[in-house]
């Protein structure tokens, strides 16, 4: 394959703007180059401040999870209680029960709805009418930008046993109607296909980024090899976008013990507590609602901490895989 000279003019002049900003910025010590270059660091400045005041600060107050905490006595004034909270929270079958469901819920999710959008960008970048691609995209990014609140009661009614259409069509078909929302057997499967439904779009922006990237002349070159467009795809696109992907697996592998509040809050309801009652809502009934912070700050902390172990363990084990990771 020849190479084309424009684009090696571009290496050029990109290997020469490398080269000049390194001169620009020279070594000359981290403090003194943010003095040197003050505009710059201002520019970056509000985002210091968020970090700082909303995920920094806010850690200070961790201290809870060992404390017996009491309003009236803020969080110095309380008395420390060690790791009583912690022993509680495993001695109690019902935290073993949500965290069960939380990572049965979040391992289906993981497992259908982490591949749902980069198949679906892969079939975006096959498309040959544009037209029809960009309407495509737009409607499936729509979902996104509605909250679980407003879905929440559509999907109700939508599945509601008495005038919802699944179940006008059951009714037709001679079957009984299902309460989707209220039967357990069919939460989590409601749970998983809505949130691929609403995000699999969105999600789905990083790959198609990805996929610009990747050189044009390779698929014309296995074209005239004699690869079809499966074989294309199998040699060319997924090794492409194989260190994006193991990124997001990383992150979402970290997400596992984690849950989505706001769809599994304004879906559940008492009568499928047993299988959708998961991390999230459980600390805000016994944090929020039976107003035990300490507990409930326990419980946070467990699950930062095993999200921080998953994104290690994951990070290491990909990096052995295929030299891609985090750091």
């Amino acid at each position: 394959m020849k190479r084309n000279p424009v684009r090696s003019k571009n290496n050029i002049s990109n290997v020469s703007t490398v080269t000049s900003i390194g001169r620009k910025f020279p070594k000359i010590g981290l403090l003194n180059n943010y003095v040197k270059y003050w505009q710059l660091a201002i520019m970056l400045l509000p985002a210091v401040v968020f970090y700082i005041v909303f995920k920094y600060i806010p850690i200070y107050g961790v201290i809870i999870a060992f404390k017996d905490y009491r309003f009236n006595l803020g969080i110095l004034g309380s008395p420390w209680v060690g790791f009583d909270n912690f022993i509680e929270l495993f001695s109690v079958p019902s935290f073993r029960e949500v965290l069960s469901n939380t990572i049965i819920i979040s391992s289906y999710k993981l497992l259908t709805g982490f591949p749902a959008p980069i198949i679906f960008a892969i079939l975006l970048n096959e498309m040959r009418l544009h037209r029809y691609k960009k309407v495509v995209q737009t409607i499936s990014y729509l979902p996104h930008f509605l909250s679980w609140v407003i879905l929440g009661g559509i999907f109700y009614q939508f599945l509601s046993p008495s005038d919802g259409p699944v179940n006008i069509v059951l009714k037709q078909l001679g079957l009984k109607p299902i309460f989707f929302l209220a039967d357990v057997r069919w939460f989590r499967t409601i749970l998983i296909l809505t949130s691929i439904w609403k995000d699999f779009g969105w999600s789905s922006i990083i790959y198609l980024a990805a996929l610009s990237r990747i050189d044009t002349e390779l698929y014309e070159a296995a074209q005239i090899d004699g690869a079809n467009r499966f074989q294309r795809i199998i040699h060319i696109t997924l090794p492409g976008l194989t260190p994006v992907i193991t990124i997001m697996l990383i992150f979402a592998t970290g997400k596992l013990i984690n849950d989505d509040f706001d769809q599994i809050f304004n879906l559940y309801n008492p009568a499928v507590y047993k299988v959708g009652d998961v991390l999230s809502t459980y600390t805000y009934r016994v944090g929020l609602v039976q107003m035990r912070y300490s507990f409930a700050t326990a419980v946070g902390l467990f699950k930062n901490l095993i999200s921080f172990i998953l994104v290690l363990v994951t990070n290491s084990i990909t990096k052995r895989i295929n030299e891609y990771g985090l750091w």
